[in-house]
């Protein structure tokens, strides 16, 4: 951020929580000291958010449901593998660890994205200011830096529209900065229950004008299922380069390579009930599971025109080979192709521009940007052999782009009021070349277009010093993915008569801090319309439909304190108190308002609840530092019952799970140590973990690992 924009944002504050007179007085101090003022709240909680205004503010006084959620690689109690590692304690968002490296994570926010059968859907995903959510908007969360992150900031409802094809919300991973004076060294090691290890080393360093950071890391599990086992290995650096006072350069490169991930694929209730271990027959049999290798690289330019004009330029590429073997027989087998491989380049570039300025005597804050994303895929298929290459049954080249334009601001029109609101308007392509054209296989080819604009406007009351009161309105926009289109209905041609999804989503919540003591509630409403669903599944072919009436409101309430002395170092640094607890509570009510038929020819209710989300869900955490270099925390986590499939007969059961975890930090001359231990599900329940929505096998059950444990030493200097 600006030294101007800093200045801006705190005359903001002092226009808002002190008399005039004080509040001149105060700026005709800063402006001779030069320097920016912080009010004491964000001294006691100094978490910093960029998602709801694309620039630097306290996540206090961000105009929308946003949490930052700070990231200690020498401290985490958890081997910082998975998203849902960091992301538990975040009201709204349900993150499912499936213990299946085939098909990563399920992710999804206040409902959107929870149709997706692997990868991320309806949730648009950043690291470091690159997209990891490709075009179509399709992303991959596996391939996040968590070994090296310093936050992750989660930004929920209307304003997750202005960053496109994302209803629901935008997750964003950021890594630190090199050291600014000399070198820096991290090296960690663990292992646990079914095989687990993980193993890294980060370095870094440079000065005030140049410095980077190379950090490497690994972890392999045997599962916890059979037919579950998994390697990965990433490797990531990031140069920053200071040439001027207004330049900053930043640079990326990541490779991630996953040789292993088997896919146990879904149970029946009763399988997995009977032994929740097990792998069904076709797992072995085709020895389902993927392997992924992806490279990229990317640079962004931060440049200050002047004290109020700053831009911003981003410019990144990269591949993906990917080869995946699907549990497929007789016919699918044959005429669907049931190994995948699938080459991918992609890259994007943007621009944005931001003034700081005023208006009537109040801060205002303008940004503008454009931004253009593509991909093209090179995919065959072939009939999986019992594991191994048959006949090729696929043979096509996939392109999407994805061109978006947007203006936001930011504008404090009454020393007590803002108000914020921009507009975005988006042009999403989607093409197929068919090579692949047979008497049995007809020509697939064609291409459609989506075109969309999504305005969105809000207000914040700052009520007191330690009170914000906030309300949004907008429009979301959600376009098929490339997967969604490939097989129009009888799985015959494409189905690019397939419409994008729409939706009017509104919030209102408050923000209360003082001290060590922070609340956050809000209320949200969201109504879709042409949402995508199964239509059929034929010989293997998932087809798409569109259904309107699609209805996700709730409550989101959050709160976190500290209490008792200052000991020890928190999670992100600072000083800790010596007891501080959490609790995070959603309540979804997400149902189909309209009735529609399914897959198979069955009429879904209205009325039905949407697949794979829970009513409610709890989160709570606390934590103890009975001596400054020892933390002792326990975790409990509560979901509700979860239907599996649209006409809700079948449905994995609620459950609460307990985790219990130490760490304890300690020296060896200049090296600082700490060393962590972790149980999970510690009264050995069993409960489904994830369930896989509407799978055509009746397959939906993914069951999650009874009592286990990670113990870990990571060593930094």
């Amino acid at each position: 951020m600006t030294t101007g924009g800093k200045q801006i944002l705190a005359i903001r504050h002092l226009l808002a929580r002190q008399t005039t007179a004080s509040a001149f007085c105060a700026l005709a101090a800063m402006a001779a000291n030069g320097k920016a003022v912080a009010s004491e709240p964000e001294a006691a909680l100094p978490d910093v958010v960029v998602s709801a205004s694309r620039s630097e503010q306290r996540r206090f006084d961000a105009p929308a449901a946003v949490d930052s959620v700070p990231v200690d690689p020498l401290r985490a109690t958890s081997p910082l593998v998975n998203l849902s590692e960091v992301l538990a304690g975040v009201p709204g968002v349900a993150v499912r660890d499936r213990q299946n490296y085939s098909q990563d994570l399920q992710l999804s926010v206040r409902g959107f994205g929870t149709r997706s059968t692997f990868g991320v859907r309806g949730v648009r995903l950043y690291v470091d200011g690159i997209p990891a959510t490709m075009p179509d908007g399709q992303g991959q969360a596996a391939t996040a830096d968590l070994a090296n992150a310093s936050r992750v900031e989660v930004l929920r409802g209307p304003f997750a529209q202005m960053y496109g094809n994302a209803s629901g919300g935008v997750v964003q991973v950021f890594t630190p900065d090199p050291p600014k004076d000399g070198f820096t060294g991290r090296a960690s090691t663990g292992f646990g229950s079914d095989g687990q290890w993980q193993a890294g080393v980060a370095l870094g360093g440079g000065n005030d004008k140049l410095g980077g950071t190379l950090d490497a890391w690994t972890y392999q599990t045997d599962g916890y299922r059979d037919h579950s086992a998994a390697r990965r290995y990433q490797l990531n650096a990031k140069v920053v380069a200071q040439p001027t006072d207004a330049t900053r350069v930043t640079g990326q490169f990541n490779y991630f390579n996953q040789p292993l991930a088997q896919d146990p694929l879904g149970l029946t209730r009763a399988q997995a009930d009977a032994n929740p271990r097990q792998a069904v027959a076709a797992a072995t049999q085709f020895d389902t599971g993927k392997t992924v290798e992806q490279t990229q690289a990317g640079v962004v330019v931060d440049h200050k025109l002047s004290e109020a004009d700053s831009l911003q330029g981003r410019l990144y590429a990269g591949t993906r080979q990917l080869n995946q073997r699907l549990g497929m027989s007789g016919i699918a087998a044959t005429s669907s192709g049931g190994i995948v491989d699938l080459d991918r380049t992609y890259g994007g570039a943007a621009l944005s521009w931001t003034r700081h300025t005023t208006a009537g005597g109040l801060p205002l804050q303008w940004s503008a940007g454009v931004e253009a994303n593509g991909m093209r895929d090179g995919r065959t298929g072939f009939v999986n052999n019992n594991g191994s290459q048959g006949a090729l049954r696929r043979d096509e080249t996939d392109k999407a782009t994805d061109l978006g334009a947007f203006a936001q601001f930011d504008w404090s029109f009454h020393p007590s009021w803002e108000l914020v609101g921009g507009v975005r308007a988006s042009r999403v392509k989607l093409s197929i070349d068919d090579h692949f054209v047979t008497a049995a296989s007809p020509d697939d080819s064609g291409s459609t277009t989506y075109n969309n604009v999504s305005p969105v406007l809000g207000m914040v009351w700052h009520a007191l010093d330690t009170l914000n009161v906030y309300a949004n309105l907008g429009r979301g926009f959600e376009s098929p993915t490339l997967t969604e289109v490939a097989y129009g209905p009888g799985g015959v041609g494409s189905n690019l008569g397939l419409q994008a999804s729409t939706s009017r989503q509104g919030e209102i919540g408050i923000k209360w801090q003082q001290q060590r003591q922070r609340l956050e509630a809000a209320l949200f409403d969201a109504d879709s319309h042409d949402e995508v669903v199964p239509l059929s599944n034929n010989a293997g072919r998932t087809v798409y439909q569109n259904v309107n009436g699609v209805h996700r409101r709730g409550l989101e309430l959050a709160w976190r304190g500290g209490f008792g002395a200052q000991v020890g170092a928190s999670a992100n640094g600072t000083t800790g108190s010596q007891f501080e607890a959490g609790l995070a509570y959603t309540y979804l009510s997400a149902y189909f308002g309209e009735s529609f038929l399914n897959a198979q020819g069955q009429t879904v209710n209205a009325g039905n609840r949407l697949p794979g989300t829970a009513r409610h869900s709890l989160n709570l955490d606390v934590a103890w530092r009975p001596l400054p270099p020892l933390v002792l925390g326990a975790e409990m986590h509560v979901d509700s019952l979860i239907y599996a499939d649209d006409l809700n007969t079948q449905a994995a059961p609620g459950y609460a799970t307990f985790n219990l975890r130490a760490g304890y930090e300690f020296r060896i001359g200049k090296t600082r140590l700490f060393a962590f231990g972790r149980i999970d599900n510690i009264a050995d329940r069993k409960y489904i973990g994830s369930v896989i929505v509407n799978e055509a096998n009746g397959r939906y059950f993914e069951p999650a690992p009874g009592r286990r444990f990670f113990v870990g030493l990571r060593a930094a200097m």
